[in-house]
């Protein structure tokens, strides 16, 4: 595998945060590429070198995201339900901006249609339609609803500023899930 130079891999940073910030201050499609660059500080050429266009970036950031959320929660599975879920909050808080914008505005619609569908392929592993409260429940339905219910959550939290820390959001977000999954 070969060493990446620390230089593209600043230039693809500076190009990413840029996007999301221009994004979280106007609509994507107001958004140019000379508009990224000048934030970036880096030539319109450097963008082209690494993507193909602004949806193109905009794809490879969303994409980087949902590996990470998926690498995030496969590093919790050793956890409780409850710390697990507070792993997750404190990611959605380290990376404040690029949810706030993606959920809690209308920056990219297309996100929260990926973000519910990795939740909906999460949500399945901890659904049991065999015992207790979901006995006889259709699964499809248990896993959409909490699925949704848990990214309504997500964007609320983001959208109201994240007014309870991610360990107290866990802890609600928890017992909520617990009464129902």
């Amino acid at each position: 595998m070969s060493k990446v130079d620390r230089r593209i891999t600043k230039s693809q940073e500076a190009i990413k945060k840029a996007l999301i910030e221009l994004m979280a201050e106007k609509g994507f499609d107001s958004i140019t590429i000379q508009d990224i660059a000048d934030r970036a500080n880096v030539n319109r050429g450097t963008i082209y070198l690494h993507y193909l266009d602004k949806f193109d970036l905009l794809d490879k950031i969303m994409e980087e995201h949902i590996i990470n959320m998926r690498n995030f929660c496969e590093s919790a599975t050793e956890m409780d339900f409850i710390e697990s879920t507070v792993h997750c909050m404190e990611y959605f808080e380290s990376n404040y901006l690029f949810f706030s914008t993606m959920l809690a505005s209308e920056g990219a619609r297309y996100f929260r249609g990926r973000f519910l569908q990795f939740n909906i392929e999460e949500f399945k592993k901890d659904v049991d339609i065999t015992k207790g409260k979901n006995d006889g429940q259709d699964e499809d339905v248990i896993v959409q609803f909490v699925a949704n219910a848990y990214v309504g959550v997500v964007e609320w939290w983001l959208k109201n500023e994240m007014p309870y820390s991610p360990r107290v959001m866990a802890e609600k977000v928890g017992d909520l899930l617990e009464r129902i999954v």
